[in-house]
């Protein structure tokens, strides 16, 4: 009885985390529709067909900070801002080079590539566990093997189906295996609140090209709370002037939020082009700089 209520509640409480993304999504999507009218809280209520109380109960729960603060960390002004902030660490960073200390990320994820052999056998003799969880950011697929995650997307547009057909395009010869029960844990630990555990890192099994493998090993680099342009990544992994195929790299990450392209913005400030869509982009960011700021 006790485990059947255990699994209740956390069933519940996943049910109420993709309520309250949906939610932030959507409040987010009309702010930036109408960012020149700046609506107030009870016009982005009113849209949403909910009460002001209830959406600022939604956003204090799951970021931490009102509707009206939240909004500032999406600002043009506020991204500048962090760019410049960002430097320093930015800095150290590019010196310690990928082969150096770590930062915030490096205390938590250990990071495995594909042998060449591997890559040519497209998953042949691995067995990749999949599930579908509830995140603070919406639905994901995560997978992963017995030398570690391999896969974290998004469900948006397309949904579970696409995603999984993703996951076997990417494994072609690999044996899937539908196991939410092994996955859930993983994702627990990716997206638990507070300071990762040190002691016991995530471990992430990549597969890509060389360049591929130092743009993600370089976003890993970028702890919460921090921004980089592509031309940051550019010269931390070594190739200063590919900017342009440091934006396809990014753009080819297949293990979403764990490493982090979504920290990697344009120089204007601009916060675009994210595979799992602007908004999330922006969610993600946000609720990283009100973690931050608490």
């Amino acid at each position: 009885m006790v485990e059947r209520m255990d699994a209740l509640t956390h069933a519940m409480g996943e049910a109420v985390g993709s309520a309250d993304y949906e939610l932030v999504a959507q409040a987010i999507r009309y702010l930036e529709e109408h960012a020149a009218a700046q609506p107030s809280l009870a016009d982005v209520a009113g849209q949403l067909g909910v009460s002001q109380f209830h959406l600022q109960r939604v956003f204090t729960r799951w970021a931490g900070v009102s509707p009206k603060r939240f909004v500032q960390y999406l600002t043009l002004e506020h991204a500048k801002r962090l760019l410049d902030e960002s430097r320093p660490v930015l800095d150290a960073a590019y010196e310690a080079g990928l082969s150096g200390p770590g930062r915030l990320h490096d205390l938590f994820v250990t990071v495995e590539a594909v042998t060449p052999g591997e890559y040519r056998a497209k998953g042949e003799g691995l067995t990749i566990r999949y599930g579908r969880h509830s995140t603070p950011f919406g639905e994901c697929l995560l997978a992963a093997t017995e030398r570690g995650v391999c896969a974290l997307s998004f469900l948006d547009g397309a949904g579970w189906d696409a995603a999984v057909a993703d996951l076997a395009a990417r494994w072609p010869e690999a044996h899937l295996s539908e196991r939410p029960d092994l996955t859930q844990p993983l994702v627990d630990r990716i997206f638990a609140p507070g300071e990762p555990d040190a002691n016991r890192p995530l471990a992430v099994l990549l597969k890509g090209t060389n360049f591929q493998l130092k743009v993600w090993e370089a976003l890993l680099r970028i702890p919460p709370g921090t921004v980089c342009t592509y031309g940051d990544i550019a010269r931390m992994a070594g190739a200063p002037h590919a900017v342009r195929a440091v934006g396809g790299a990014v753009g080819a990450n297949a293990v979403a939020y764990l490493i982090p392209c979504h920290r990697v913005i344009r120089s204007s400030g601009a916060i675009s082009g994210y595979r799992w869509g602007d908004t999330r982009k922006r969610a993600m960011l946000g609720w990283e700089a009100a973690h931050a700021a608490s």
